[in-house]
């Protein structure tokens, strides 16, 4: 996963992405850090490696499903085993 950023290193101009692409796509394969894209000193972009930005989709959708489960417990909206099974006409 990402570790902590360098702000020497993981903060790039555009003008320098438009320059050497390539530098900026290694870099992140290789430092599982996302780079943040600047234009006239603003951030635009984060470029971010697809194994790390897919790794990351799949652990927040997963403690969103947990946080709604959590939410439906405190809230009362739970089914036992059997009920489950009858909704799912599994028995």
């Amino acid at each position: 996963m990402s570790t902590s950023t360098k702000f020497s290193e993981d903060i790039v101009p555009l003008s320098d992405m438009k320059v050497n692409p390539g530098r900026v796509v290694n870099q992140v394969d290789k430092t599982h850090r996302p780079v943040l894209l600047t234009n006239r000193g603003r951030g635009v972009a984060v470029v971010q490696s697809l194994k790390d930005y897919e790794t990351e989709n799949e652990e927040r959708a997963f403690l969103r499903g947990v946080v709604q489960g959590l939410m439906d417990l405190e809230e009362g909206r739970e089914m036992n085993l059997a009920e489950v099974k009858k909704q799912l006409k599994l028995g």
